[in-house]
Parts: structure tokens; sequence; C-alpha cells
């Protein structure tokens, strides 16, 4: 029975993937072998031994220790695209009211509750709708830093609003880019995209590169009057710089998920409280993929979105199965099969992937390990973690 720990609210549609006959999911769940969260900050003393595994339902990890969880082998895993919708969605509901001011008009008319007649109340309107007045977004040009899952979507929703789109992106995979429209016009200079745009919305994770990417100087290279849009990561951009660019309009106005206490007094910045991934399709989505993926790991041992082990995926061909965690030396998986070859234990299918310093063994055997015999696997200096299925 494997015990997992749930923090936050995770979706019961996802719970449900987990079958009560092998899984006991609780949110107080001792010693548990997975963990499934989404915002919750893990704590390096919430990693027992017996953790073999946490899956985060959405796609950014900053708030999991992945180094200390690498050094435990334990695998993180993460659900990227499950989300990409609904933050897709909120960027073009934000796009349109920064092009329509929506919120500042909306804002106007409730202000009017004075007024008892509807003839007072159209005058009114009528008087004041001009500073109002908007601009289409047909025919405008939108950056888009970060090209995969959301960046990706988000671009072909704005070509079908008839928009110019740029796009940046340096850690572009080969997947992605085959997802990505012809008609989107790849930049190599960040400078240059936002030199560019009229609008700019941010799409990439958060790393030690990406950290204040949107800078004082950066954003001296953004056209006067551009609108930024930020339901990436809050650290991407440099808080004090951003508030000073709306100051000094250099930026017309910004919409950000991801509210400051610098940005509060401004009258050009919109902030919503972290909506990006909140609509019960993303929730479903994530717990559901967060959960499948979880499960596969637990019981197959196979890794799919890992952000800290590679990608692991063999089918069975035995009941018996070993998953190794090991450093990227040389001569592990020699030493690993001559234990196997000396207790006589045939190898019927194995894979060996590996991830900058730490490699990863999938191996289908027959029979299966004595203690002892794991024991002397355990010991092989480089082994982090050993389990048989």
């Amino acid at each position: 029975m494997f015990r997992i720990r749930t923090f936050n609210q995770i979706s019961a549609k996802g719970l449900e993937q987990l079958p009560a006959s092998l899984y006991s999911v609780s949110k107080d769940a001792s010693e548990p072998h997975g963990i499934i969260l989404r915002s919750h900050k893990l704590l390096k003393e919430e990693l027992n031994p017996d953790l073999e595994v946490v899956s985060r339902a959405g796609a950014g990890y900053n708030n999991i220790p992945v180094d200390l969880c690498t050094e435990k082998g334990i695998a993180v895993l993460v659900t990227p695209g499950a989300n990409a919708n609904s933050v897709k969605e909120l960027v073009l509901a934000a796009l349109l009211n920064a092009s329509r001011n929506v919120l500042e008009s909306h804002s106007f008319v409730r202000s009017l509750s004075d007024l008892h007649d509807n003839e007072s109340l159209h005058k009114a309107v009528e008087g004041q709708k001009r500073q109002f007045r908007g601009k289409e977004i047909a025919g405008k040009t939108l950056g888009i830093i970060g090209l995969g899952n959301i960046g990706g979507r988000v671009a072909q929703a704005a070509l079908g609003l008839r928009m110019k789109v740029l796009g940046y992106d340096p850690a572009l995979s080969i997947d992605a880019a085959w997802r990505i429209p012809n008609q989107v016009e790849r930049v190599d200079d960040i400078n240059a995209l936002l030199s560019r745009s009229s609008y700019i919305t941010l799409h990439t994770p958060l790393l030690e590169s990406t950290r204040h990417l949107i800078n004082r100087k950066t954003l001296e290279s953004c056209k006067t009057g551009a609108v930024l849009l930020n339901f990436a990561r809050d650290e991407i951009v440099d808080t004090q710089a951003l508030a000073d660019a709306l100051r000094n309009k250099k930026l017309a106005g910004y919409f950000g998920d991801f509210p400051q206490v610098s940005l509060l007094g401004l009258d050009n910045a919109f902030l919503t409280p972290h909506l990006g991934a909140s609509t019960v399709e993303a929730e479903e989505n994530c717990a559901v993929m967060a959960a499948d993926q979880l499960s596969d790991f637990l019981e197959n041992g196979n890794i799919t979105h890992s952000v800290n082990l590679p990608t692991t995926l063999l089918d069975r061909t035995t009941e018996n199965r070993l998953a190794i965690v090991n450093r990227n030396i040389p001569a592990m998986l020699g030493q690993i099969l001559s234990v196997l070859a000396r207790h006589k234990v045939n190898v019927l299918d194995m894979l060996n992937k590996s991830r900058q310093d730490i490699a990863y063994n999938l191996i289908d055997i027959e029979p299966e390990l004595k203690t002892h015999q794991l024991e002397e696997i355990r010991k092989i200096e480089g082994v982090i973690r050993v389990r048989q299925y």
C-alpha cells in the first residue's frame, strides 16, 4: 500500500486516479511514499526517508527543494501544459482589457449609482465615454517572451485576432518549435522584440537566467506606451524598475497575476490574485496528470516530465523490476550488472538514461533479488537509491 500525502486542495478527479486498493491518500499521511502538491512550499523536513516522488500539479517548481530531492534520489515531476489553456485565456482577457479600458469604464459606470433615472444616467455616460476610448488589437504587434506550452497557445490565439506576433525564446525545444505557427516571427534579441512590440507577454520559467529578465535596462528598450503582461512568475520582473516605468508612463500599463505592495497604488497596474490556473478545468487537468505520473513512477518506475531525473519509459517484461538512481560516473552500470550476474539473476530488459550528473536505470530481472542482494547494490559507491518493484 502506497502512502500519499497531499498539500493544498487537490481536485478529487485527480485523486480518483489512485485506487484505494493500492493507495492510502491523506493530507496527514505519515512517512509518505509520494507527495502531490500545488503551491505549498515543501520543506526539507518533509522529505522523509520513504519518500520516492513529489508530483507538482502545475508547471512551476520553485516551491520544491529540487537539489535536495536529487541528492536523495527523489523524483520531482511537474505537469506542463495541463493548465496552459487556462493561463492563455486569462492572458487574452488582460490583452483585451488593456486595449479597451474595460476595467476603468466599468468602475466609472458603477460610480454613477447616485443617479436614479435613466435619462440622467445616459447623459452622464455619453458625456464621459470618450475618455475610455480604446484601440483595436488587430494589426498591433504582440511580443511573446517564452514560446512553450502557454506562449505557443497565446501566439496562435493572437494570430487568430489578426495581430502581428514576435517570439523570443533562446531555450526553445524542438517539440515546442514544431507547434509554433510559421506566421510567428522569431527574434533572437530580446531588446529588438521589446522595441517593436505594443504588447509584451511573459511566459518563461523562473530560472537564474530569467530572474529580473525585465529590468531597468530592458525596460528602456520598450516602446513608449507599451503594455506589459506577466502571468508567468513574479520574479521575472524587477518590480521597482517596473513601478518607475509605470509612473513615468514609459509603460502605459501592466497586467500581472502576482500582486506586489509597490504596485498597489498605481492606476495603470492591474493585478489579479494568481488566477492563471484557477479554473475548474485546469485544476482537474493538473491533478489528473500529477496523479497519473506519480502512480506510473511508484508502480513501474517510469519517469515523465521530471525536472531532476531523466525521462525513462520502459514497458514491463516481468513482474520483477529494479529502479536505480546513481551518480553519472564511469563503470556504474557495469558494477550493477556484475552483482546481478554473480547471483545468477537474468536481465530480461533494461534502460539506462542520464541527465547531467544523475543516471537512472530500469532493469527487468528474473528472479527477484533478496534483501542482502539489494543491499549489495546499495553499497556500490555512487548509488543513491535502489528500489525493487
